[in-house]
């Protein structure tokens, strides 16, 4: 079943990529979303069929084939199915199959349909790869797999320089990540002399680590076994993870990206291809718990991006763009979870984030079909009365992503302030550092997106007229006029609305943290995630972790709510975080409400200008260096010189040596004796 789950999108992507040009729009989406409604299916089945054997720590294995041996280096291409892939499998199949069916309507009519579904289709493919392998040589495979549909899909109008330029961009970017992540799997393997299998005890990442504890009577460390190279590998996998997830300082690709059809952005930028880096964090927990080092700069780099992306969502105008820079923070958000240890707080909010996120953006394509494919926020208004389920659908995915008190947002956020507040490895300073950048973000995130229900639904409605809105630019696909009132999108985008609204206003009631029930209610999301995720207390071998009264702690790193002596603080911060949500969502409906169209200061409407010192700094050196060098000087005067002087010398002996070629019998017996007379004369000099 696993290699069906992975297979059966990859048969839609081929049955529609050959023959879906002489299929109708209804056989096309029939086909996209069956095969997606398939995997989703039997994710479910093997789920809730093995969920007790999941929760016991046991993992299903799922052998294919063996894809490279060579002497006594072997690759299998095999599956592995355990907590942690588990959850990944649910939500990115339910959310994925309901984003399709939300595409069928969105893209009614567009030349290409067949062409967009069986790039979905290959993206879910990869995708399930990338979760389901067993080790870091197959993951690689779906991690540029999704790549590739990421670049097919955001330039997926190929005919407009700005899809082109934004799928160029994404590409690339990510392939700086990419190389960073290929140069830490050498390592790894270079020092381990294993790929790490992810479910072999002997050879897998959790496994290596406690054989090297053992090998001696005195406690070996990992430096002893790895020569020291775990920081390197860390940091090196974790440059993948910036590029995938689009952090500091390779985040620049994913706004571009905005410019694919809105449900790529709902599917691969909220729902589950940006957060493979922090999957492939968790997947090597072992690694990183043993690398405080790297732990740090995840910490450090999740919480500047969450902040930083934060701050200029407040001042864009496109409504695609502010959740293009909101996903960027929330993704800091799990970065920032991961790096103080709380990987199963930071799956928790990938978790409820492919609910709300998908929400929002697919909220937003609604808003922009409904208002003739115009996106910018200072032309819409009052949207309310005209498109009531989508306002009350983004209505939920607004409190969620606020943290507004029992959405799903306010369970995993709030965990992971908690998380950061009390982290374990990290000096006292640093953890508060880190939980007040992380408050500050959960502020700014509540205002930005209050000014987006503000700008969009509430006020005066600003589409009416033809004029261009105060200070707007040219949207791409944008209308200089409306030819009608704003309209309710169909039944086959609303109905994926309504269920991911109760997604965003549920899923976190699986991850109630024990400290806030008082112990009545398990959280049973990070106890599910508990056997296949590291333990922090194995970085100190020896030394058992204190809480932040001096108890030892026993237990995982990612169930701190078994803490007794830790529910009042636990609810303490809670209080704190709702004050914070609440505060948030005031000043940006006061503020808002009496100046939607304030203009934000020029330095975050211009995004810090990072694209700009990229394009002076990095780009426009490559392009000056290509031409006036590499092709002007290299290219032309050098290589070209080089060709074109072997073929004239080549021409210049030839046209001397022709000479020698006189058709004269007499000049040739001349050259025969003036040749033997010159041996003769040799020998006798000799």
């Amino acid at each position: 079943m696993l290699a069906a789950i992975i297979l059966v999108p990859l048969v839609g992507a081929a049955i529609l990529g050959l023959f879906g040009k002489r299929m109708s729009e209804r056989v096309i989406g029939w086909i996209a979303c069956s095969t997606v409604a398939v995997s989703t299916i039997l994710s479910f089945y093997l789920f809730f069929e093995h969920r007790a054997a999941l929760e016991g720590g046991e993992k299903l294995h799922e052998y294919l084939f063996t894809w490279i041996s060579v002497g006594t280096f072997r690759t299998d291409a095999s599956l592995l199915l355990d907590s942690l892939s588990a959850i990944y499998i649910l939500f990115i199949t339910f959310v994925g199959f309901w984003i399709h069916v939300f595409a069928t309507g969105y893209m009614r009519g567009d030349k290409g349909y067949w062409r967009f579904f069986a790039y979905m289709n290959l993206f879910m493919f990869s995708m399930l790869t990338l979760v389901l392998a067993d080790n870091f040589v197959l993951m690689f495979v779906g991690w540029e797999g999704v790549g590739l549909c990421s670049y097919l899909l955001i330039g997926y109008y190929f005919t407009k320089d700005f899809a082109n330029d934004a799928a160029k961009k994404a590409f690339i970017v990510n392939r700086i990540g990419d190389f960073g992540f290929v140069l830490g799997v050498f390592l790894l393997f270079s020092k381990a002399g294993t790929i790490f299998y992810f479910n072999d005890t002997a050879r897998g990442i959790h496994g290596a680590f406690d054989w090297a504890m053992t090998q001696s009577p005195d406690p070996l460390t990992w430096s002893a076994i790895f020569g020291g190279g775990i920081t390197s590998v860390a940091v090196l996998l974790f440059v993948g993870a910036i590029g995938k997830s689009a952090q500091l300082p390779l985040y620049v690709w994913l706004p571009d990206a905005m410019a694919g059809p809105t449900p790529v952005s709902a599917l691969i930028h909220a729902a589950t291809m940006v957060t493979a880096g922090v999957y492939m964090v968790a997947r090597a927990s072992s690694i990183y718990i043993h690398a405080p080092t790297a732990m740090m700069i995840v910490a450090i780099i999740g919480a500047a991006t969450a902040l930083f992306a934060a701050t200029i969502g407040l001042a864009q105008w496109d409504i695609k763009k502010v959740l293009a820079y909101s996903t960027i923070s929330q993704l800091g958000y799990m970065f920032l979870a991961c790096g103080v240890g709380a990987f199963g707080a930071g799956i928790f909010h990938v978790f409820t984030h492919a609910f709300f996120k998908a929400l929002l953006f697919l909220g937003s394509g609604s808003v922009i079909l409904g208002m003739h494919h115009e996106q910018d926020m200072r032309r819409m208004g009052g949207l309310k009365k005209y498109m009531p389920i989508t306002f009350a659908t983004m209505f939920a995915g607004w409190f969620a992503i606020s943290g507004f008190p029992l959405f799903s947002g306010f369970f995993s956020k709030d965990e992971i302030l908690y998380r950061s507040f009390i982290a374990n490895g990290l000096p006292d300073s640093w953890a508060r550092i880190l939980w007040f950048v992380g408050a500050v973000t959960a502020l700014v995130t509540a205002v930005y997106m209050t000014r987006l229900m503000v700008l969009t639904f509430w006020g005066r409605e600003r589409f009416s007229t033809s004029e261009p809105a105060p200070g707007a630019d040219s949207v791409p696909g944008g209308h200089e006029d409306h030819p009608g009132p704003p309209h309710e999108s169909p039944a086959s985008m609303v109905l994926p609305l309504v269920v991911l609204a109760a997604g965003a206003v549920f899923a976190g009631y699986l991850g109630v943290p024990e400290g806030l029930s008082g112990g009545k209610i398990t959280n049973y999301f990070e106890r599910l995630l508990e056997p296949s995720i590291a333990s922090l207390h194995v970085m100190e071998p020896g030394h058992a972790q204190r809480t932040p009264e001096g108890t030892p702690l026993e237990t995982r790193a990612e169930a701190p709510a078994r803490m007794p002596e830790g529910h009042g603080l636990e609810r303490t911060l809670t209080g704190v975080s709702i004050l914070i949500a609440l505060a948030g969502i005031g000043i940006g409906w006061v503020w808002f409400k009496r100046k939607p169209l304030w203009e934000p200061p020029r330095l975050l409407e211009e995004k810090y200008y990072v694209d700009e010192l990229y394009n002076a700094t990095v780009v426009q050196p490559i392009k000056v260096g290509s031409t006036s060098v590499l092709w002007k000087v290299i290219d032309v005067h050098i290589i070209d010189g080089a060709v074109n002087g072997a073929g004239h010398l080549a021409s210049m002996l030839g046209s001397t040596l022709r000479y020698l070629q006189s058709g004269l019998a007499r000049s040739y017996v001349a050259i025969v004796v003036l040749g033997a007379l010159l041996i003769i004369g040799y020998f006798v000099m000799k």
